[in-house]
């Protein structure tokens, strides 16, 4: 019989992923209803010392597929041994991440368990022992609940939306084999491009000021970039602003980019198109600037500032450095 919540963990460099500690955490919280136990899948090469870590965060036994083939990440090769590993100690849940990497590999893994999958989830509970997951529907327009009628239940949970709360368990090592036939292997990664801003990524940051079309340029982003910086945050963008070509691609804030959850989401000149709001509308708190007053961001943002973006931010900026002196 399905028992226990598994978690898969991700790890970039040797070092966990935010999201690994909000997955160990909630899984936690789910299994304390039950009395079950929590295991965590973790791959890569040299990455043993990691178990520790998640079980800060409250898992009792962690999976370690320690194998070079593991590293970079490839689909094929990390589905199968999460296949592996899942089909082998029978999980009653099974959650990953709902990042780049997650999305990928979740749906891979549901389709070789032959189990089914809730995407981008913003909440998750136990009904009657069995899991429910709650999801945005329609870019964020309503939240529809999913039930699961055979295990394991798989669901990625959005990044920054579950907090990561310590609650120390033993995080025993349990070594697995990660080794996979290379003919199994169809992909190949030829080149890996490492972001070396030294800036959070847009899915892990507390803090993101974004800019819209009305940043009237690149050059317009100096002063978001300075405000940020004073906030220790990130600086995203609307998809109008990354098509003109004033910001790259991964930056991109909405449904055709990244989904965020910061603390903290300032939004200067973005008008607020459905496509943006999907992206962002789970921050925790949302401050518009705007000329315009009937721009649809304000329907969204807890506080609004009706005004010139370019004489409001370098006040804000020179406001927040007297705070944080």
């Amino acid at each position: 019989m399905a028992k226990g919540v598994m978690i898969v963990a991700e790890q970039r460099d040797g070092a966990l992923r935010k999201i690994s500690l909000e997955l160990a955490s909630t899984a936690r919280k789910l299994a304390d209803q039950t009395g079950d136990e929590v295991s965590a899948i973790l791959l890569g090469s040299g990455i043993e010392g990691l178990a520790a870590e998640l079980g800060k965060y409250g898992v009792d036994k962690v999976f370690v597929g320690d194998n070079a083939a593991m590293e970079p990440y490839i689909t094929e090769a990390h589905a199968a041994v999460v296949a592996k590993v899942v089909k082998e100690n029978d999980p009653a849940i099974l959650l990953l991440g709902a990042s780049v990497q997650g999305k990928d590999l979740s749906s891979r893994v549901a389709a070789k368990l032959a189990a089914g999958l809730a995407t981008d989830c913003t909440d998750v509970k136990l009904d009657g022992g069995k899991l429910v997951a709650i999801r945005p529907l329609y870019a964020g327009k309503c939240f529809g609940e999913v039930v699961f009628n055979v295990a394991p239940a798989i669901a990625s949970l959005r990044p920054n939306v579950f907090p990561a709360a310590e609650n120390a368990k033993a995080g025993a090592v349990v070594k697995v084999d990660a080794a996979v036939d290379a003919a199994s292997i169809k992909s190949k990664v030829l080149e890996v491009q490492k972001d070396t801003s030294g800036k959070v990524d847009l899915t892990e940051a507390n803090v993101i000021v974004s800019g819209g079309r009305g940043m009237k340029g690149p050059e317009g982003y100096a002063i978001l970039e300075e405000l940020a910086d004073v906030l220790k945050g990130t600086v995203g963008a609307s998809r109008a602003a990354v098509d003109a070509g004033w910001r790259p691609q991964k930056d991109q804030v909405g449904q055709t980019g990244k989904v965020v959850s910061p603390n903290l989401y300032i939004a200067c000149g973005i008008s607020g198109a459905i496509q943006h709001l999907a992206g962002m509308s789970s921050s925790k708190c949302i401050v518009a600037i705007n000329k315009d007053a009937e721009a649809p961001i304000f329907t969204k943002a807890d506080y609004g500032v009706i005004d010139d973006l370019f004489k409001v931010v370098p006040e804000l900026t020179a406001v927040c450095k007297k705070l944080v002196a």
